[in-house]
């Protein structure tokens, strides 16, 4: 087998369909394929969070409500007009390249693609050794395999494999961990939610810690859009969302346009509606020296939550779900950046 037909065979499953390359693969409805570029965007509750307290502290809630308005009312509207203009999945970079003449839209191209490979590596990273963590403490994980990232590799390789057979396999399965993976944390989410309504004070210490650390209004949301940055850890599953256009049903471009639309505003609002309320019960419910290194609940604010006040049967079952997803995150991320390598050749 010479070295072109080797990689026409490797990547020819996770071409995405109707592409440069005409490959063409079944059309779904768009929630179900929602749900395969969710486990990117909603992965991301399962570090976000910890991740959350340890760049802004106690401001945590305020930050997080920054990156909620910047995915409203920015990101959303500019993804909602890449759709339209981009339907055969090409997404923002093609859009940023027809801006440039010739070989200076090939090289600027080149750069995006970089910026758009570390992405994936990051999320790759991120992945596995957030999924290790969730292993790693779980209170059933048996000592001998307590590698920091046997079983997350394993299971990368797994899912990779499932991406490698083609994208209908991995929408069926995104669409149940996706549908667990949420559901578990509305469970702890509304745990929370008691729990504060309970302890009335909670509100009031979390305010008083908030003006002790940041007495000037203006000093504190100065500090919420400096952190912006390392908060805004799913925002690239908005460009996935254009780039998977193709697989979405439509009986015409106008109708793809529309559906894709939908995909997008309910993957942002729901995304919105669980980092504003995992952001708020975990920094009033968890201690902060819990988030540091080595903490119990640093990369995992959420099982943390779920182990402390719901139980240890229900915390191994929100592990699990939160390794698969990070694990099939992690498996996107490969067959992403694999992706990039056909469509822009």
């Amino acid at each position: 087998m010479t070295k072109t037909s080797f990689a026409n065979w490797l990547l020819s499953d996770i071409r995405l369909p109707k592409g440069a390359h005409g490959h063409s693969e079944p059309e779904h409805a768009w929630w179900r394929v929602m749900c395969l570029t969710g486990v990117d965007y909603f992965s991301t509750l399962g570090y976000q969070p910890g991740i959350a307290f340890l760049a802004a502290g106690f401001l945590s809630p305020v930050a997080t409500l920054v990156l909620v308005l910047v995915t409203l009312f920015a990101a959303l509207p500019v993804y909602s007009r890449v759709a339209e203009v981009s339907h055969s999945g090409q997404g923002s970079i093609a859009m940023l390249e027809k801006l440039f003449p010739r070989w200076g839209g090939k090289a600027f191209v080149l750069v995006l693609l970089g910026f758009a490979s570390t992405d994936f590596i990051i999320t790759m990273t991120l992945s596995a050794a957030d999924a290790a963590a969730h292993f790693v403490h779980n209170p059933y994980a048996p000592h001998i395999l307590r590698s920091q990232m046997l079983i997350t590799m394993i299971l990368l390789a797994v899912l990779g494999a499932i991406f490698l057979k083609g994208f209908k396999e991995a929408i069926g399965i995104a669409v149940v961990f996706v549908g667990i993976y949420l559901v578990l944390n509305a469970a702890i989410v509304v745990m929370g939610i008691i729990l504060i309504v309970h302890h009335p004070e909670a509100i009031p210490n979390w305010k008083h810690a908030v003006r002790v650390a940041h007495p000037n209004v203006l000093g504190m949301i100065g500090l919420s859009l400096i952190l912006f940055p390392k908060l805004a850890l799913g925002l690239s599953g908005f460009e996935t969302g254009v780039a998977v256009m193709p697989l979405i049903q439509g009986e015409n471009v106008e109708d793809r346009i529309r559906n894709t639309r939908k995909l997008l505003a309910t993957a942002a609002i729901t995304m919105s509606f669980f980092l504003m309320a995992t952001s708020i019960v975990t920094t009033l419910l968890i201690p902060p020296a819990a988030f540091a290194e080595h903490g119990p609940a640093n990369g995992r604010a959420m099982a943390y939550l779920a182990h402390q006040y719901m139980g240890a049967a229900f915390g191994t079952i929100y592990d699990i779900s939160t390794i698969l997803i990070l694990a099939f995150a992690g498996a996107a991320a490969m067959a992403g950046l694999l992706n990039l390598i056909p469509r822009y050749l």
